[in-house]
């Protein structure tokens, strides 16, 4: 059985980053699959910060909040993948990202893409696993 994962006061039918008909994540016990996530603030639907720390930190926010909607927490995460529009900023993204994540890190793997908004500049995609 699924269960479909939001952001703490929103509801499913609530489409804070746009109309896609997809899930912000979903609960598949004991994995959670998260989709993409990009630097908007899933409340007002604004995108925050222009610098990849800043935008790498609300990527991260919003993982963290499906994270503990789903009761985990980024010890829970084995895996992420990260999409990065200008590769040149790997080094700062990857500076915040240990800064907020911990040993043993998740599987991760990392590519540079256009993304469908200009502004943004990182997204990442992330599974987690419930410990047993």
């Amino acid at each position: 059985m699924k269960t479909a994962i939001t952001y703490p006061g929103l509801g499913t039918e609530d489409r804070p980053m746009g109309p896609a008909p997809l899930s912000a994540a979903i609960l598949s016990e004991p994995m959670l699959f998260i989709s993409g996530q990009v630097a908007i603030d899933p409340y007002n639907g604004q995108i925050v910060g222009d610098d990849i720390a800043t935008q790498t930190r609300q990527v991260l926010a919003n993982i963290e909040a499906l994270l503990k909607q789903a009761e985990m927490s980024f010890d829970n995460l084995v895996r992420v993948t990260i999409y990065l529009t200008d590769l040149s900023q790997f080094a700062a993204m990857n500076e915040v990202y240990a800064e907020l994540l911990s040993a043993p890190y998740p599987a991760r793997a990392t590519v540079g893409i256009k993304l469908n908004h200009p502004d943004l500049l990182v997204e990442m995609e992330a599974t987690a696993m419930r410990n047993a």
